[in-house]
């Protein structure tokens, strides 16, 4: 099977590409800008882009969505969470001082949790894990001798995605984490929604931000000083967090 991941857009959120070596049918995970990137992979690869998946609806995860879907005429999914945040990635980019002049694309099926979306002889399960975002997923699928997630801005290398953007919920996350991904193995390759790689036992064992849920606790515990927390995009001063 084919994994390909690359940091895009302005964030460097990574998008993932992968596709059935017999088939050629492809799914593209989070394609966050760059969208010429990611059709020279897929041009070059000879690829059929059959879905366009998102671990939920931050406008980094989202810009390369329309160029993607045109080019390729694949079906889009986002969990029915994140719709509040997709019919407002303007004012998301507006944060930061982008301007963005096309509206998104519309939604083609939302994201159930538990559903396989399928390409070629492949498949990968939806897991919803909301907290980031209410309606943030992750994607687990088996590489054959190794199982892969894709955790979006859940779960990072050494930290956990913020909660402090609208319809955040600490909660939540950790809720997520414990339940739904902390029960995978540890063997477990875990790809990012920005960073590093890694793997969930090394999360379980290391991740400053999980150890308190490793003990049995609720979690959430103050990390070390230095421990940071990727993902999303800083608000101006006087925004309002809404809890999901």
């Amino acid at each position: 099977m084919l994994v390909e991941t690359f940091p895009v857009g302005v964030l460097s959120c990574n998008c993932t590409v992968i596709a059935c070596e017999r088939t050629r049918e492809a799914i593209v995970v989070d394609p966050g800008g760059d969208a010429d990137r990611i059709l020279d992979l897929v041009r070059g690869n000879h690829l059929v882009v059959k879905h366009v998946l998102h671990t939920h609806a931050h406008f980094d995860h989202v810009l390369g969505t329309r160029e993607v879907k045109e080019a390729t005429g694949a079906s889009l999914h986002l969990h029915a969470g994140d719709d509040f945040l997709y019919r407002d990635l303007a004012r998301q980019a507006s944060w930061i001082g982008l301007e963005l002049k096309d509206e998104a694309p519309p939604i083609d099926s939302p994201l159930q949790d538990g559903e396989t979306i399928t390409f070629g002889d492949h498949g990968t399960l939806v897991l919803h894990t909301p907290g980031h975002t209410p309606g943030s997923v992750s994607f687990s699928l088996s590489l054959g001798d190794e199982m892969l997630l894709l955790s979006g801005d859940t779960l990072f290398k050494g930290s956990i995605g913020r909660t402090d953007l609208p319809g955040g919920d600490t909660k939540k996350i950790l809720a997520s984490i414990k339940t739904r991904l902390l029960t995978l193995d540890d063997d477990t390759r875990v790809i990012p929604g920005h960073g590093p790689e890694t793997r969930i036992g090394l999360e379980r064992r290391k991740n400053p931000f999980l150890q308190d849920l490793v003990r049995g606790g609720p979690g959430g515990v103050q990390p070390p000083r230095g421990s940071k927390r990727p993902g999303g995009v800083q608000p101006p001063r006087g925004s309002k967090r809404v809890s999901g």
